[in-house]
Parts: structure tokens; C-alpha cells; sequence
């Protein structure tokens, strides 16, 4: 089975994950705040923001973020891990 037909957001109306505006207040906020709790709950959750940051940007919530929370995961440095060689 696809990751895709697990997601809890198979449930819920799509617009919902497509905020309109980016504001940080009034109803843009409500939505997002909607959205990101069906994402909390997903069983899927984590594929789906690997699969986001995978597509790179793209508009909508996905794995309980959005493009802005999505494009400053990926700025960010990636730590060392013990044994790893770095340049």
C-alpha cells in the first residue's frame, strides 16, 4: 500500500492544506493551525515530509509544515554524525 493512502488528509476537504495568504494572523493561521493538526495525528506523517522535501518547494502544508517551515529545513546545516568524513 502507498504511504499516500494511509495519510490522514485522505479524510479531510484538500483545500484545507492550501492556505490562502501568509499571513501570521486571522484566518490563514486558523487554516494552517487546522491542517497541521490532521497532520499530527497522520500515521504517515514522516514520509510525507521526507517526500516534500524530496519535491522541493511547493505550496500547501505537508507533513505538518509549510513551504516556509519546508525551505528552512533545507538551509540548514546537516551535523556531522561520529564517523563521518566532511570536507
Amino acid at each position: 500500500m502507498e504511504w499516500r493512502e494511509r495519510a490522514s488528509c485522505q479524510a479531510e476537504d484538500p483545500d484545507l492544506f492550501f492556505p490562502v495568504g501568509h499571513s501570521a494572523s486571522g484566518p490563514t493561521l486558523i487554516q494552517t493551525d487546522e491542517a497541521k493538526a490532521v497532520c499530527r495525528r497522520c500515521p504517515v506523517r514522516e514520509q510525507c515530509l521526507a517526500w516534500a522535501l524530496d519535491a522541493g518547494p511547493m505550496d500547501g502544508i505537508w507533513g505538518g509544515t509549510t513551504e516556509q517551515e519546508r525551505q528552512a529545513m533545507t538551509r540548514r546545516p546537516v551535523p556531522a554524525s561520529p564517523g563521518r568524513v566532511t570536507p
